[in-house]
């Protein structure tokens, strides 16, 4: 059992994190909590750590069932965890490497393009608003760190699940999709046609920009189609990951008639 904050592993744990750098180097990122570790698929595991109240209950010692961990002393699980109150188990997973071409499945494509999203609880919900509506995978530039443990938590698993490609150069990657005929849609307010009297029962893409400015004019002017979600009293915009989330469920919608 670790019961030094001077070891080792406890000190990498707690590089990984604070600096985003130090999860790049890695590969790898944090999962916390009992919830998420049952979530992440097993063979990404790299490193488990458990605090020594955690083993005291046999339902989660079941939990583990044969997978090798770490212990560690409750003070120490504290300073590692970046939770008030841990739940005594911390994993250090690999991360998920995907290319743009895999999240690509022809008509069947339904992808949502993330610029600037800088809060890790609205990235978070749009992976896991983004897996239960079926979309084939999730495009980000310049974003909020996707593997930071506070974005990983809201993802509740989804990170494994959804497909992601990060782009360097946006632009390019929107040419690239138009390439392959998929509909590029932006919601702006100055959206000619409400989101709902569009078909997006063939392939289909929605841009959604950061939370306080919205898409650049650069990305904006890429799509193919402004659209606009129904607006009553003085609201100019909703929250980006509840507009996402109406967006992608539309697409769920009409092609569960199919």
């Amino acid at each position: 059992m670790i019961t030094s904050t001077a070891n080792k592993q406890v000190k990498n744990i707690i590089q990984l994190t604070k600096k985003t750098k130090e999860r790049q180097e890695q590969n790898v990122f944090l999962a916390e909590g009992l919830r998420i570790f049952e979530e992440m698929p097993k063979e990404r595991l790299q490193k488990v750590y458990v605090s020594e109240s955690f083993l005291r209950k046999k339902e989660h010692t079941e939990k583990l069932g044969d997978i090798e961990y770490e212990a560690v002393t409750d003070a120490v699980f504290q300073r590692m965890s970046d939770t008030k109150t841990p739940q005594g188990i911390l994993c250090v997973v690999r991360r998920p490497q995907y290319e743009l071409e895999e999240l690509l499945q022809k008509d069947k494509t339904h992808l949502l393009i993330l610029e600037g999203i800088q809060d890790p609880g609205n990235l978070g919900t749009m992976f896991r608003t983004g897996e239960g509506a079926g979309v084939t995978g999730i495009v980000m530039s310049g974003c909020v760190d996707l593997f930071a443990p506070k974005t990983v938590r809201s993802t509740m698993g989804s990170i494994c699940r959804v497909p992601f490609y990060m782009t360097q150069d946006l632009p390019d990657t929107l040419r690239r999709l138009k390439e392959q005929k998929i509909p590029l849609y932006a919601a702006q307010l100055s959206g000619s046609e409400y989101y709902d009297a569009l078909d997006y029962r063939g392939a289909a893409a929605f841009l959604i920009g950061s939370e306080g400015n919205g898409l650049t004019e650069e990305t904006a002017a890429q799509a193919d189609q402004y659209l606009k979600i129904p607006m009553h009293g003085r609201l100019e915009s909703l929250n980006a990951a509840m507009a996402a989330g109406i967006l992608m469920y539309e697409v769920n919608r009409q092609r569960g008639r199919q």
